[in-house]
Formats: C-alpha cells, structure tokens, sequence
C-alpha cells in the first residue's frame, strides 16, 4: 500500500493519498470576509483547488464533515452548500457545532474523495 502526503508539515499534510481515497485536512477560511456565505465560498474553492491538485474533483466527494461555530449559520451555510455541489453526487454528510482554533473563523470543512 502506498501512501502519498500532500503539502506536509510536521503536524499534518493538506491531503493524505491511499487505497484511491484523499483524506484532506480541514479546510478553513483564509479571508477576512466575517459573513458565513463568504466563508463558506472561500473554504468550498480551497477545496475545489485541493481536488484539483490530488487529480479529483468535488463530484467524488464520499464523506464531508462540516464544523460550524454558530448553528445559526446552518441556513445560510447550505445555500452556498447547495449552490456547489454536484446535482446527484451529493456526499455522506455531518454538520456538527464546534468551538474552531481561531474566533474569526465560522466554519472549517473536512473532506473524504475518491481519486
């Protein structure tokens, strides 16, 4: 089995490459934007470029986990959710509230592809 790292630091890689699947690292915004629709954006275009680079694409998606700071945001996190997402390869999917690393940031998207 072959394992392949993507970006490695000495505390995690962006992408994790094994078995044909991607494991990617949460993705969190890197704007200054404070809305959730912007946040939101930026991290699903990280995502998109990430696949790009792992020779993947979003309809591949298999598993998404999605870390809110606010439940409040749900709503309007999932218009531009919906926007994205590929009609009829929409992936397994977990919302969850959480306290995230830095009080600026909203949501932080971990993802699961198949390459």
């Amino acid at each position: 089995m072959s394992i392949q790292h993507i970006d490695p630091t000495v505390r995690y890689s962006e992408a994790v490459i094994t078995n044909g699947l991607i494991f990617c690292a949460g993705m969190v915004p890197d704007t200054s934007a404070t809305d959730i629709k912007s946040q939101t954006e930026n991290v699903l275009s990280q995502i998109d470029a990430l696949l790009e680079r792992c020779f993947s694409h979003k309809r591949k998606l298999v598993d998404v986990t999605i870390f809110l700071a606010d439940m409040a945001d749900y709503a309007a996190m999932n218009q531009v959710w919906d926007a994205w997402l590929v009609e009829g390869a929409a992936p397994a999917r977990t919302t969850v509230a959480a306290k995230l690393a830095d009080p600026h940031w909203k949501i932080e998207i971990k993802v699961v592809a198949a390459q």
